[in-house]
């Protein structure tokens, strides 16, 4: 669901520009298009392959192989080691059919052949109309073909302990200035209570702060990739959530969906959580007994800057050696545009639809009980109209992630800052770029 896991928009100018370039640089041109050359469906039955990380998976499975005895699939779900699994079955050439696959991590294994190209398959072309733009650029890599359906997107936002909040009497930020101000207002209410946690581990989630306030990590112009990975708004985030540690206002000693963390919640130890869409049936269900103290609002803004980010949203890949491409484009389109299966990993996975009649959904458009009946979905739909569309993943980004994350967590131990993290995430970027013959510079 994160990174594999999601918003509405996660790169439409990198996807038409950059990614195109992608697609060049790649090795898997050839093979691609072998593999988008046939479409015949089978002559029997069929059992695929589908691996994934959304609880519940199963259930929606169950519920089409109900309805398609000929068409059979067998789901496993990976969310311990997602693509180191599927790193190693790839290397060994015993992919699964069907893969879910983050948007920040289809570039990187473009690079690597790991999908096969579906656009032989009508089914598969006539699905582009069907999902919000900027998720099929993703997917098709500009154009280039059909190598995964958008399954969900994730628009970020606010959640909060509002009984804390009265309690305290202290405002609901709307601005990050305004977040700041209540974080040291809560903590000297009670200095057991911060105001959320910094995870240095997870560079997906910080990627969805920098994109919020407009940095644009990478860019394609005069045949290169521009790398700004510590650009001048990149530096204004982490110099932001810096003087929150330094000012001990939010814990780093607590991973993303750990059992510490929610531990931490449950005691009353912090008062607000930043996250995406498919967060919400995190805290539904894993801390019931706080039905009724949680809202979810807008994202605090950069000044009048209305932007919001995205954290996460998943495809499902075709996988490169399978033998079921007409099949696998059958169950997969289903999955991704079936109200019912929709409706299902929403309710079981959490999932925000990438489909555009996916945000229609009845689900989408009621009060949450946990969260006092709110309509909680509709502040998820007004953030995804305000994320920045040419926000851009880079070719090597897995790399670059990985750098960031050492980086952070060597300053929320103290050693550096978070500015210096960016420093070495961009000369990560760099060097990873160099090192597989892909043009890149430094942009602004």
């Amino acid at each position: 669901m994160r990174s594999t896991a999601t918003r509405t928009r996660l790169a439409a100018a990198a996807a038409t520009a950059g990614i195109v370039v992608l697609a060049g640089c790649s090795s898997s041109g050839s093979s691609d298009k072998a593999s988008a050359a046939s479409c015949e469906p089978a002559k029997g039955k069929v059992t695929l392959q589908y691996w994934n990380t959304v609880p519940g998976m199963d259930q929606v499975v169950d519920l089409w192989n109900k309805q398609h005895p000929d068409i059979q699939v067998e789901t496993k779900n990976i969310s311990n080691d997602q693509y180191g699994t599927l790193g190693n079955a790839l290397k060994a050439d015993k992919a699964p059919d069907l893969a879910q696959v983050g948007y920040d991590e289809l570039p990187n294994l473009r690079t690597q052949s790991a999908f096969v190209d579906a656009s032989a398959c009508k089914a598969a072309t006539a699905a582009k109309s069907k999902f919000v733009p900027w998720t099929w650029s993703q997917t098709s890599f500009g154009g280039t073909g059909v190598f995964a359906i958008p399954q969900d997107t994730g628009p970020m936002a606010l959640y909060v302990r509002s009984d804390l909040f009265k309690k305290y009497n202290v405002a609901v930020p709307t601005t990050w200035d305004e977040y700041a101000t209540a974080a040291e207002k809560l903590h000297k209410a009670d200095p057991n209570l911060d105001m959320t946690f910094f995870d240095p581990n997870n560079a997906e989630w910080f990627n969805g702060l920098l994109w919020q306030n407009d940095a644009k990590m990478y860019g394609y112009s005069g045949d290169k990739w521009q790398v700004s990975v510590d650009s001048a708004q990149s530096k204004q985030v982490a110099d932001y959530w810096q003087k929150l540690i330094s000012e001990k206002v939010v814990r780093t000693d607590l991973a993303h969906g750990s059992t510490q963390m929610y531990a931490a919640y449950q005691k009353d130890q912090l008062a607000t959580y930043v996250g995406a869409a498919w967060g919400y049936s995190m805290f539904r269900d894993n801390l019931p007994k706080q039905a009724g103290k949680w809202s979810i609002v807008p994202m605090p803004t950069w000044g009048s800057n209305p932007s919001s980010g995205d954290w996460g949203g998943s495809t499902v890949a075709f996988m490169k050696g399978s033998a079921h491409l007409y099949e696998s484009v059958e169950f997969n389109t289903w999955l991704n545009t079936d109200p019912d299966a929709l409706a299902m990993e929403n309710k079981l996975g959490g999932l925000y639809p990438a489909a555009s009649a996916g945000l229609d959904l009845p689900a989408l458009k009621q009060g949450v009980p946990y969260y006092n009946n709110e309509k909680i979905f509709d502040v998820f739909a007004d953030a995804s109209k305000k994320i920045d569309t040419s926000f851009a993943w880079g070719p090597t980004q897995k790399t670059v992630n990985l750098a960031l994350q050492d980086a952070m967590a060597k300053a929320a131990a103290g050693s550096g800052t978070l500015s210096d993290a960016l420093a070495t995430a961009q000369a990560a970027a760099l060097k990873s770029m160099k090192d597989q013959a892909i043009p890149a510079t430094a942009g602004k």
